[in-house]
């Protein structure tokens, strides 16, 4: 007996990069999101505009900001390319044709804006939260250093760029969701070959030393560091430092987790990685382009132990964004 196979009619089935339909309160939240974080970088889009511009305001006589050079001028011109960039990826995340834009161009400038706004975003509250302990800086100390920016600056430029990360946040997660979804649900899956194994456990070994330094840095420690660097120690800047050193130890425990695979739901060690590979490798770039940027005096030469240490910092960054990049490729295969 032969039996005919009836055809029906069959749905495409939905590929990695489908984007889904948004519902009507995840769009109503998508427009006060988006209304937010372009809102956000007035505060620090102005400030920058009008000290290329040749104004002062917000800048104390004696800063070092103050002097002519053209590392400055150059520094404040990308900044405000940087922030200004903000605008164009929340229009990218919030508009029909960002589902078009390659995946890497959305990608790098996410990947760069969570690598320098979550150490402000961890570290700012907590010097608020020291001063009002009545922890904060000595006012005579600060007094006798040199100035640089009226406290107000801080104020409003980090709370702009708190407000930023919160929003561009809120915008991203959804997105990647309807795009990449199917990339990090479900659990890790197999342990990844070799040598990607060996490469986790170089990000998480140079992550624990690169952290060892930061948190000694933090609690008070002098070695390695110039006589400017020992004589501006606050609270400030030991919360500052302390948190680079928890986005190290964040990186080499991602790359970790990612490479061991397990049972694990795959999306919060790939949001570990994401975040402590992002804000490594952003920073120590930063800090390694700042100390050799213009024309130091004898007590503000950066010592060969720092740079290492933030070299050590950007290596680390990179060795767990290889694995999370080798994760992340897999999963595309699969």
């Amino acid at each position: 007996m032969t039996t005919r196979a009836v055809h029906t009619p069959r749905s495409p089935r939905p590929t990695h990069d489908a984007a889904q339909p948004s519902s009507p309160r995840l769009g109503a939240w998508r427009g006060i999101l988006t209304a937010v974080a372009i809102a956000a970088t007035l505060p620090y889009l102005t400030l920058k505009i009008a000290w290329l511009a040749g104004s002062h305001i917000g800048i104390p006589a004696g800063s070092v900001l103050l002097e002519p050079r053209l590392f400055l001028t150059v520094a404040n011109a990308v900044t405000v390319l940087m922030d200004a960039s903000v605008i164009a990826l929340v229009l990218v995340l919030t508009r029909p044709w960002g589902k078009r834009v390659p995946s890497w161009l959305l990608t790098v400038p996410t990947f760069v804006a969570t690598g320098l706004l979550t150490p402000i975003v961890l570290g700012f509250p907590g010097q608020l939260l020291l001063r009002g302990m009545g922890l904060g800086p000595d006012t005579a100390k600060q007094a006798a250093n040199q100035p640089f920016l009226d406290d107000w600056v801080f104020q409003v430029v980090y709370s702009g760029f708190i407000l930023q990360a919160i929003a561009l946040a809120g915008l991203f997660v959804p997105y990647a969701r309807e795009r990449w979804g199917r990339r990090w649900q479900g659990p890790l899956g197999a342990r990844l070959p070799s040598p990607t194994g060996v490469v986790a456990g170089a990000a998480a070994a140079l992550a624990v030393v690169v952290a060892g330094a930061h948190f000694y840095w933090a609690f008070g420690g002098t070695a390695g560091q110039n006589a400017s660097q020992i004589a501006q120690y606050s609270s400030d800047t030991a919360v500052g430092t302390a948190v680079h050193g928890i986005c190290a130890l964040t990186a080499g425990a991602g790359a970790v987790l990612l490479a061991r695979g397990g049972v694990r739901r795959a999306r919060w060690p790939l949001a570990v990685a994401w975040t402590g590979s992002a804000a490594t490798l952003c920073w120590g770039m930063w800090m390694l382009i700042a100390f050799t940027g213009g024309d130091p005096g004898p007590d503000e030469r950066t010592t060969a132990a720092t740079y290492l240490i933030y070299a050590g910092q950007v290596i680390t960054a990179i060795l767990a964004t290889a694995v999370m990049g080798r994760f992340l490729a897999g999963r595309r295969a699969g």
